[in-house]
């Protein structure tokens, strides 16, 4: 049953602790989303109405001319129903409405009668229901976790049309009484419909629990995707607007920014639209750069052997031959470490990555001691490609180009421009590679249970990128 409101995973991560924050993620579900939901949905709650149990019934009604007859019916059971109309509509403010018209079931089961205190007849008896209209309003609110929760208010059932056709015994007895055989059916019927309905939509939160409100990404980072006003329900879509804001693993400490407003573009084609603004990659870099994540060691077993260049004092000391000088034949390390959290730029079909970070040079002693060399201030401008891949948001770096001045000099004064092609090597080919690695495992984005993303588009706007995409639950 929780597919059927499939939309409904993402509407009511309601924080009130939030309220008044921009939106740092965007998700706006389509009418096409809600067809989907329908269309899954009215088969599960079919499945649902099969578990209808009709107790056995048994009374007594006095029939003209013979007096008083006593009956029970018993054994009743489902033969087959089903739900040929339905829909699923939004009710602004409230959350999501269904109606389900012209609804049929079948039942089969067997009769007995008494009357004149000694005669006893039976046999079996079918039950064809139709005409069968449900309404019911699903209302969302947040549970004390910030998760949705569910609830079924204002359900109506009403059983249009029932024949009973009796089969054995004296066919002039049961057709005297069948009028009240009938009223008692469609009584016991029609009691059974909107509690299961509620307990159809009572099963849903349990699953909607499993909506990752916190995600964690790794032994550094986890990333929240809490509501920080309540969901815009209109007349044609569902617009949620999500935190998506990276934290500290256990620390939850604001970065000394804050999400830019921006509104998703009236797009409809797919199920469900999800606007990651440039604010949410930037709160990981604020976090990783926090944790101390944003540094790497770089030693001479990272550069490919074919190269000519080696991280040792005798290719240095071709441009600084003061460090050939003070330290002949050493290897050498590498320490590149981020001054401050990178800043990633959306702008519409293009995304740049302005990185700051220090270069700090070592030569390494034979009793594993480092002496510092000299310390590059390092300017690094990056294109980066973004994909979804399954439900997680993934990329890749490409280095465009560096500027470097010098920092701190321990070998005395040298010309930085003649290390550019060496550390653009370095960059390019040991610690890219090791960034992508990491952006390649991707970041999740907001999901519950088993969803899959198909048909997936993702475009790069001005201050967000747009993710368009359908929707399978499994």
């Amino acid at each position: 049953m929780v597919t059927l409101w499939c939309v409904l995973t993402l509407l009511a991560l309601l924080s009130p602790e939030a309220f008044g924050t921009n939106a740092g993620v965007k998700v706006k579900v389509t009418q096409k989303g809600l067809e989907y939901g329908r269309q899954i949905g009215i088969a599960a709650l079919q499945e649902k109405f099969k578990t209808i149990k009709i107790p056995d019934l048994s009374g007594s009604e006095s029939v003209s001319p013979i007096g008083k007859v006593s009956y029970s019916l018993t054994g009743i059971q489902i033969l087959n129903l089903g739900l040929p109309e339905s829909k699923l509509g939004l009710v602004p403010g409230t959350g999501v409405s269904l109606s389900i018209a012209n609804a049929f079931i079948n039942l089969h089961g067997n009769w007995r009668v008494k009357y004149l205190r000694i005669i006893k007849d039976s046999g079996s008896f079918d039950l064809a229901v139709s005409g069968l209209t449900i309404s019911t309003t699903i209302a969302v609110k947040s549970d004390d976790t910030g998760r949705p929760a569910v609830s079924g208010v204002n359900c109506a059932a009403t059983v249009g049309q029932a024949r009973v056709k009796f089969h054995g015994g004296a066919s002039w007895l049961y057709n005297l009484f069948s009028d009240y055989i009938d009223k008692a059916l469609r009584s016991a019927l029609q009691k059974q419909i909107c509690p299961l309905v509620s307990d159809a939509i009572n099963e849903m939160n349990p699953r909607l629990k499993t909506l990752n409100v916190l995600a964690q990404v790794d032994k550094y980072a986890e990333i929240e995707y809490s509501m920080v006003e309540s969901p815009a329900v209109s007349n044609s879509s569902i617009d949620l607007s999500l935190k998506g804001e990276f934290y500290n693993i256990g620390q939850h400490k604001e970065p000394p920014f804050s999400p830019s407003p921006f509104s998703l573009p009236p797009q409809d084609s797919n199920m469900l639209y999800i606007g990651l603004s440039a604010f949410t990659p930037n709160s990981a870099g604020f976090v990783y750069n926090s944790a101390g994540a944003l540094s790497l060691y770089i030693t001479d077993d990272m550069i490919p052997p074919s190269s000519p260049i080696r991280l040792n004092t005798r290719t240095f000391g071709a441009f600084i031959p003061q460090i050939a000088k003070l330290y002949p034949g050493l290897m050498m390390k590498l320490l590149v470490k981020t001054a401050k959290e990178p800043t990633i730029i959306f702008k519409p079909n293009y995304v740049t990555l302005q990185v700051n970070s220090t270069v700090t040079a070592y030569a390494i002693q034979p009793n594993t001691t480092l002496s510092p060399l000299f310390i590059l201030n390092v300017d690094a401008s990056v294109s980066a490609k973004i994909y979804v891949t399954g439900i997680k948001v993934a990329g890749a770096l490409t280095l465009n180009q560096i500027d470097m001045t010098l920092g701190t000099s321990y070998v005395g004064p040298f010309q930085v421009k003649s290390l550019d092609n060496i550390f653009l090597m370095v960059l390019k080919v040991a610690v890219i590679p090791k960034v992508n690695a990491r952006l390649q495992q991707g970041y999740p984005l907001p999901a519950i249970g088993k969803m899959n993303l198909v048909n997936t588009q993702l475009q790069i706007l001005k201050d967000y990128m747009l993710i368009g995409t359908d929707v399978q639950f499994t």
